[in-house]
């Protein structure tokens, strides 16, 4: 619920089954691969090793990672509110990259110019980790940049 209080139900529509079907969802901590602990569907806050979650543990928290980035990005740039496919794009962002990176980004600044194709198109930017081009981030970034383009 409190992710549709943040973006609404259009948006979350969109933005939950998008995350997960990137991040994927391992029930079992892991290390990310710039080795940072990670569980479910990519969550990073409060994981532990050997600290197992089950489907419904990982699927709240998925809607609770949500509704915390959404917050910041709709916060940032308020011009997404009501446009469901650029929010849940960059609630997908956001996710990835952090909030603070997203706010800080030319997409960010593009929307808040008004510049909605060259935000969406910014997001291209988004595709390393550990100064490396990593192939499944270059994907992840284009159907990104597709869904933020919806409507437009």
């Amino acid at each position: 619920m409190k992710a549709i209080a943040v973006i609404g139900a259009g948006a979350l529509a969109l933005t939950a089954p998008f995350v997960a079907q990137w991040e994927g969802k391992r029930n079992d901590p892991y290390r990310d691969i710039v080795g940072v602990w990670t569980v479910c569907y990519g969550d990073t806050r409060d994981v532990k090793p050997g600290q197992r979650q089950t489907d419904a543990q990982c699927q709240d928290r998925l809607y609770a990672q949500i509704a915390d980035h959404a917050k910041p990005v709709v916060a940032c740039v308020p011009q997404l509110k009501g446009k469901d496919a650029q929010l849940a794009a960059s609630v997908s962002l956001a996710y990835n990259i952090g909030t603070g990176g997203f706010c800080k980004s030319t997409a960010a600044k593009r929307f808040r110019a008004g510049d909605w194709k060259g935000g969406c198109n910014a997001f291209y930017a988004w595709r390393f980790a550990g100064g490396k081009e990593i192939r499944g981030l270059a994907n992840r970034r284009r159907q990104e940049m597709a869904l933020c383009r919806t409507g437009l």
